[in-house]
């Protein structure tokens, strides 16, 4: 009888959860084993049930458009549980004041000229400045660029500052002067180059979109993003999962590979490896290849949110729509803020109200060090700019994330293809999947992990 292969999957977050169980559909007869370091399964995916409250600690939601989270959800029989956001306007916070976002606009790039040139966001010269776009023609520029430097050539430094940059910073949390532009927006590149500008190229390819902006755009489980790693974990019972593990090393010896593990006495063999877990870590994990070291040297932003919940009275003049970002350059600590019984009433109680904030960007990832009395105190006092809070919170939920927000920099790419050659030559099934490569987002994983069954099918 043929001996069963066996993939170690190292990771249990989103993208190795994935992982395993498309791999376990596609071949039932493989032997998987998932390594995860901690005491649970689901990475940042954590939602907490509180007083009839669902909080979601990590990431709220996912993407329609990118059609692989939602395809999960269905393929774990999920569909009936999914919920869209509902829609309503959405605000940036500058110079103590909340200017909603341009109709019209899509990342800040206006499409609609009434609405910009009405915003009071702008003065004349930053929305002229914009209007440039229209004239300017295709860069020549070859090669990476960074997001921001590629935004200020066609857009201005004003409409960068106050708009592009805040909704930028929502997805990455990090500084869009060296964001890597081929990594993160390339279609945008593709539109100037094929149109001659943004403007142009937005309207020429967005015309037949306007029935799906009517609706909200993200989707997320209403019982929490938490049932989809708990249905996975349901799916895998037959597998081995090993919590509380921590891989030390990984060698590769002749065609297959053994895994050190700390709590284990003699070392796992793998057929096939999957590391799922952030950079950094497979860095250590592989330390002894030298070639895997300057890709994986890449920086991450350390970010944390803060859910207050309230008694329906304890705010007054809250405006209406579904939450703010903060424009660049100002002195505030939040960098956005979801009013979440608006955007996602099922997770709020009738008669209350759900805010979550979120702090930590670069320059100011020491604030993840305070206590929780003290952020709560600062998210408080930066809200009390634009609302009236005249109850303290039912309670407030702090959720740190150290070093979660990879920093995909000028030359990510490139670097990440020449890591993916070299692991082919020197490291043969073993794949790179997760936030820290090839998109962050839930879908962006799930595609990942999907990615690599792929290729371990061929």
């Amino acid at each position: 009888m043929e001996e069963r292969k066996h993939t170690v999957i190292i990771g249990g977050g989103i993208t190795g959860l994935t992982a395993a169980y498309y791999l376990q559909q596609s071949q039932p007869n493989m032997q998987i084993t998932l390594i995860e370091a901690t005491n649970r399964l689901g990475g940042k995916i954590d939602t907490l049930i509180k007083d009839g409250f669902k909080i979601e600690r990590g990431p709220d939601s996912f993407l329609e458009r990118k059609p692989e989270a939602k395809q999960l959800v269905e393929d774990l029989g999920l569909e009936d549980e999914l919920v869209r956001n509902a829609t309503g306007q959405a605000f940036i916070l500058s110079q103590d004041r909340l200017h909603p976002i341009p109709k019209g606009s899509k990342m800040g790039i206006p499409l609609e000229l009434r609405p910009f040139m009405k915003t009071s966001l702008l003065n004349w010269n930053g929305k002229l400045q914009a209007l440039n776009d229209l004239i300017k023609g295709s860069s020549s520029e070859a090669g990476d660029q960074s997001v921001g430097q590629f935004f200020r050539r066609r857009l201005g430094n004003q409409v960068v500052d106050r708009l592009i940059h805040p909704l930028i910073s929502g997805i990455y949390a990090g500084d869009i002067d060296q964001l890597s532009l081929k990594a993160t927006f390339p279609q945008y590149l593709d539109l100037e180059h094929k149109y001659g500008g943004l403007i142009k190229g937005l309207k020429r390819t967005t015309k037949n979109e306007s029935k799906a902006q009517k609706q909200g755009q993200f989707l997320t489980v209403e019982s929490g993003l938490q049932k989809i790693v708990q249905r996975l974990q349901e799916e895998l019972e037959g597998q081995e999962m090993m919590l509380n593990h921590r891989v030390r090393h990984i060698n590769k010896k002749q065609d297959q590979y053994e895994i050190h593990v700390e709590q284990l006495d003699e070392p796992l063999k793998a057929d096939h490896v999957i590391m799922t877990t952030p950079h950094d870590v497979t860095a250590k994990i592989f330390s002894h290849y030298d070639f895997m070291q300057s890709f994986m040297q890449a920086k991450s932003t350390s970010v944390a949110n803060v859910a207050l919940a309230f008694e329906e009275d304890a705010i007054e003049n809250l405006p209406d729509g579904t939450g703010f970002v903060v424009s660049r350059k100002e002195q505030y600590r939040i960098t956005a803020c979801t009013w979440t019984h608006k955007k996602w009433p099922h997770t709020t109680p009738e008669g209350h109200v759900l805010v979550r904030a979120y702090v930590g960007k670069p320059g100011d990832e020491e604030v993840l060090e305070q206590t929780d009395v003290e952020i709560g105190s600062l998210v408080l006092k930066d809200l009390q700019t634009i609302m009236e809070i005249n109850k303290p919170p039912l309670f407030k939920v702090v959720s740190r994330w150290y070093n979660a927000m990879p920093q995909y920099t000028i030359g990510h790419i490139d670097r990440l293809d020449s890591l993916e050659q070299k692991m082919r030559e020197h490291l043969p099934n073993v794949w790179l999947a997760g936030a820290s490569y090839r998109g962050i987002g839930l879908p962006d994983c799930i595609r990942q992990a999907k990615t690599v069954v792929e290729q371990i099918n061929d």
